[in-house]
């Protein structure tokens, strides 16, 4: 007869289905079991427990990776402790530093890009300010540069919210970086990237409502219709400013108060997806 736990708490049956290796279970519900597998006790005690009664085979092949690593243990040099102040970077971002360096490189390019291209040569790349610093960083922690790639991507928090939350980390240093850089220089690069910083900060703070792909899909398919094919529109026309509101120097305002909206929501949200009840 299968229990009937707290609320708080997987349900049996979801715990059934998951030792199984049942398929068919949605991966929001993955997501969301195994996110919170990693800070209760009492679930993961449940779940070793049907691993013994629903799937005797893996049973078998734990106890057996088990006995191989055991005898290692004792001579095995545990890992140095990380600073304290670390503890908060590291749950953001890779610990290696090639993944980051490429990425602050890579960044500050696009930045630099954005400023040239701006003006009465405008340029359509502009327009793709809110997603170009996004592929920038999936590119730099690619399976080439980052030696933690494959570990990383076996985690529940794996995939595009990872991106975002990398992305966002990456950009909070570089514009810090470049506004300071602008204000002694009088230059205004920073500014390209502030709508990429509003979106990826957005698109995790509806993600935690409606799901990280619907909320990044809403946002884009929004940046089309309401800039891109104004803009494209109005390009075609003569002695018009070709260059959108949204990139201009006076909209600054508006994607730091929607940067910091988004913020502010991710922060008050931050256990979402963890919540086993949420739809993501």
């Amino acid at each position: 007869m299968s229990r009937t736990p707290d609320a708080d708490h997987a349900s049996e049956p979801l715990i059934t289905r998951y030792a199984r290796g049942d398929t068919a279970i949605p991966g929001d519900e993955i997501w969301a079991l195994e996110a919170h597998l990693e800070s209760c006790a009492l679930c993961r005690a449940r779940l070793a427990a049907s691993v013994e009664s629903a799937a005797p085979a893996m049973s078998a092949l734990i106890d057996g990776v088990w006995s191989e690593l055991a005898p290692l243990l004792p001579t095995t040099a545990p890992m140095p402790r990380r600073r304290r102040w670390a503890l908060p970077l590291l749950a953001w971002a890779s610990p290696v530093m090639v993944p980051w360096v490429c990425t602050t490189v890579l960044i500050t390019l696009l930045a630099i890009l954005f400023d040239q291209t701006n003006g009465p040569g405008f340029d359509f790349v502009l327009l793709l300010a809110p997603v170009l610093p996004v592929l920038g960083v999936a590119a730099s922690w690619a399976r080439g540069l980052d030696p933690a790639y494959e570990l990383t991507a076996g985690t529940p928090r794996a995939g595009l919210p990872l991106v975002l939350r990398r992305t966002t980390s990456v950009l909070v240093v570089v514009i810090s970086l470049l506004t300071l850089a602008g204000w002694i220089t009088g230059t205004g690069i920073a500014q390209w990237l502030l709508p990429c910083l509003a979106f990826t900060t957005g698109t995790l703070a509806l993600g935690g409502l409606v799901g990280v792909t619907r909320a990044a899909a809403g946002l884009v398919l929004a940046w089309v219709v309401v800039i891109v094919a104004p803009t494209v529109a109005v390009s075609r026309m003569p002695f018009a400013d070709r260059t959108p509101f949204t990139l201009q120097a006076d909209a600054l305002p508006v994607w730091a108060a929607v940067f910091a909206l988004g913020l502010a929501v991710v922060i008050v949200r931050r256990g979402a997806y963890s919540l086993l009840g949420a739809r993501r």
